[in-house]
């Protein structure tokens, strides 16, 4: 973990772009340009003092080694697809020189396919569903009846009169083979059983892949079945299904089939087709946007046909709320289910909906999905409407929310990112420290430009940088007691001006030459106080902003 932070960290502060402090996009000339004036501050020749020669003479290697990787157009396009990792790979030195970005892709994938392989067989995805289903039917059911000369003194009775638990793991065997194992247990009012299953699965080629599946179980008893999946145009793909069941009663053979269709960029149609012990023709249509899911669908068979439609409206906010509403009627009746979903850590997303319906009554569903395993409670309030059961399955799972939120929840997030951010800290230490002297060397080297720069800009009148400072800074009155961690950068800003401009690109700060970062893993930003045609202003910059001054500014009073 810790290397894999170092890694990171190296290619973010050591950004060849913010380096340079040109576009993505740059031309040879910018690069040139940049290269040249950079060349000009830090190189050794400049300098007779042993120890700043060794300084710039280590910020020169860096710079050359920028400028070699970004004026190659093929060491750029591997450095712009897999940044400064994707240079490191072994084999690149037999690539033929004249390839387009999409060869040297081709090419990088190749070289990493042996490794891929070697990892395969430590890699599974387990998953997992625990359900718990509790009857809670006396909670209200048990007003309408004498339960006073009941033994216990007439409370309510809560049972847990089902359970089911499933698992699988996934094990690769090639690149394009996976075996999949699963299994179930299921109880019910005393009575239970379970299965196991076997899938091999085969990705064919890029459209379409191919699974056989074994199965046995102690009701049911062996299951053999095909599935193929295929991409038939860019816009439309096709599903294929069909098993045998093996029981006393003989063989229940059944199959289906599903087509799906891109209908636009947002919207994709469905109608499937399934023939067995419940065979029916279903017909859907999602609709799927940043901000909304809707689902439209109509199911004719037997025993159930249905029409349904649900919507669900997503926040855009930090913890990705969901509301969500559905109305579902046929043959059996008609449920009505709302409910909400919120994230409440960084892998956990808590869920709960209410289902009101005939006859089924009044129900409470709680999910809480916490990485690859779900855990599901169904409760069973009521067999009837009634305005109480729906009123405290609506309000009770709110308030417990809450709560739990405010004294539970909040906390431990908080806990949890301030070690996370501590341990960022520690591991990224050394890194730091060494960035640090490298922009404090910097700095020094610095000197001598600036002041020519400054006497050139005071001689028209043009863009000084009086102060400017780069971290984050706590402006919130709730946040009092979090202390400011920024960095003076003054210096290497005015050395960047040039002809009464100062041009950032859009990337990160910490890459430019003078700069480090002053609080890892934390949102930074850029403050500036300028002075241009004899005018104070000030700016405040997001960290990857890109910046033209004196372009946009905002001029403020020179007590400010």
């Amino acid at each position: 973990m810790a290397a894999a932070l170092e890694n990171e960290l190296e290619i973010e502060n050591e950004d060849y772009y913010s380096l340079l402090n040109v576009r993505r996009e740059a031309s040879q000339e910018e690069l040139k340009s940049s290269y040249r004036r950079l060349c000009m501050l830090y190189h050794p020749d400049k300098h007779r003092d042993p120890e700043l020669k060794r300084q710039a003479e280590q910020l020169f290697n860096l710079v050359h080694r920028a400028y070699e990787v970004l004026s190659d157009p093929q060491s750029r396009a591997i450095y712009d697809i897999f940044g400064k990792k994707g240079l490191e790979v072994e084999g690149w030195e037999i690539v033929e020189r004249k390839r387009t970005p999409a060869e040297i892709r081709e090419e990088y994938e190749r070289l990493q396919r042996e490794r891929d392989e070697r990892r395969l067989q430590q890699r599974t995805n387990p998953k997992g569903t625990i359900s718990v289903g509790i009857d809670a039917t006396d909670l209200f059911d048990h007003y309408e009846e004498d339960f006073e000369e009941m033994p216990g003194g007439g409370f309510p009775h809560i049972e847990i009169n089902r359970m089911h638990i499933s698992q699988s793991i996934e094990a690769p065997l090639t690149t394009t083979d996976t075996a999949v194992l699963s299994g179930s247990l299921t109880t019910h009012n005393g009575n239970g059983g379970g299965n196991i299953n076997l899938c091999l699965r085969r990705v064919t080629s890029t459209r379409g892949w191919g699974e056989l599946e074994f199965g046995a179980g102690d009701i049911r008893g062996p299951l053999f079945g095909m599935k193929v999946f295929r991409n038939v145009t860019a816009r439309c793909f096709v599903t294929a299904q069909c098993g045998m069941q093996f029981s006393s009663r003989g063989v229940r053979p059944s199959a289906s089939t599903m087509m799906a269709r891109h209908l636009d960029q947002n919207t994709m149609g469905y109608l499937q087709w399934r023939w067995g012990s419940e065979s029916a023709m279903t017909t859907s249509i999602v609709r799927d946007t940043k901000t909304s899911h809707f689902t439209l669908a109509l199911q004719l068979g037997v025993p159930h046909s249905y029409l349904m439609m649900s919507y669900q409206y997503k926040f855009q906010d930090e913890d990705q709320t969901k509301v969500k509403g559905s109305v579902k009627t046929g043959f059996f009746g008609t449920v009505v289910e709302y409910g909400a979903e919120r994230k409440i850590s960084r892998h956990s997303v808590l869920s709960a909906t209410v289902s009101i319906g005939v006859p089924q009554g009044v129900s409470l569903k709680i999910r809480l999905n916490r990485a690859s395993q779900t855990y599901l409670f169904p409760i069973h309030l009521t067999d009837q409407i009634l305005p109480s059961a729906v009123f405290y399955a609506t309000v009770g799972p709110l308030v417990v929310y809450l709560a739990v939120q405010k004294l539970i929840i909040t906390p431990y997030v908080r806990a949890q990112k301030e070690q996370e951010l501590e341990k960022q800290r520690v591991d990224s230490a050394s890194d730091i420290a060494k960035k640090k002297n490298e922009a404090e060397s910097a700095l020094v080297l610095m000197q001598e430009s600036v002041r020519r720069i400054i006497e050139a800009e005071e001689s028209k009148m043009g863009l000084i940088i009086l102060n400017a400072w780069y971290g984050k800074f706590v402006t919130d009155n709730s946040q009092k007691q979090e202390r400011a961690k920024v960095i003076d950068v003054t210096v290497p800003l005015q050395c960047l001006v040039k002809d009464s401009k100062l041009i950032l690109t859009e990337a990160s700060k910490a890459g430019l030459p003078g700069f480090y970062d002053p609080c890892v893993g934390e949102e930074k930003s850029l403050k500036l106080l300028y002075q241009f045609r004899g005018v104070l202003h000030q700016v405040l910059s997001g960290d990857t902003e890109a910046l033209r001054i004196p372009k946009q500014s905002h001029r403020i009073d020179a007590e400010t």
